[in-house]
This record gives C-alpha cells, structure tokens and sequence, in this order.
C-alpha cells in the first residue's frame, strides 16, 4: 500500500494541468503524476515527470483536487517539503519544484544540487 504524505504538494495549477494532460491522452483512470530524482543535469541531480502508469506499494502520494502526486521512496528524501507547481509565462510552460533542499539549482530549474 502506497503510503500518503503530506510533505510534498502538488499545486492546484499543476493538478489542473495533470489533468488536462491525461484527458488529452484518453486516460480513464485518476490521473496521476509521478515525480521521480536521477543523478546527473548541469547541478548534480535532475527532476524527472510522468503520467504514473502504477502506483508501487513503497511509492509515497499526496492529492489535490483529485490528482495524485507519486514519488518513488528513493527520490523523496531529496523532494521532502517541495511543492510542484506548474508555470506558463512567456519563456514557455512547465512543471516547477519548489525545493527548500536545494543548496543550488540551474538557470532553466531542471536540475538541483543539495
């Protein structure tokens, strides 16, 4: 059974475009986004974004307004107290984390360094 934390939140922008995403891909199940940490990028580590085909039994999830966020038990000691929201602004659209781990991050916010 996943496990539900409250320790990381998705923002209601970004639900909202999680949804919109899996609609626009036919998917009948609660849409879901799964956020996952890989070791490389210009500062050290890179955030990672999906549609979560599944949800594992150690993976960790938080809702909001019906959406999920899922992130896997390796990558949620560098994501604990994040917030994932979405921007659209004129440079483009994108899902943003918000991480008060980071000691340093990259110009385009793709990747962190703690």
């Amino acid at each position: 059974m996943a496990t539900q934390l409250s320790d990381i939140a998705l923002s209601p922008a970004a639900a909202a475009r999680v949804r919109w995403i899996a609609d626009r891909k036919g998917g009948g199940a609660e849409p879901a986004l799964r956020l996952s940490v890989d070791g490389g990028g210009c500062s050290g580590f890179t955030y990672r974004f999906g549609l979560a085909e599944s949800i594992d039994a150690d993976d960790i999830v938080t809702e909001t307004d019906g959406v999920k966020l899922v992130v896997d038990a390796v990558s949620i000691d560098l994501v604990r107290g994040c917030i994932v929201d979405f921007v659209d602004s004129l440079g483009g659209s994108s899902f943003k984390v918000e991480n008060p781990n980071a000691a340093s991050g990259c110009g385009c916010g793709s990747s962190f360094s703690i």
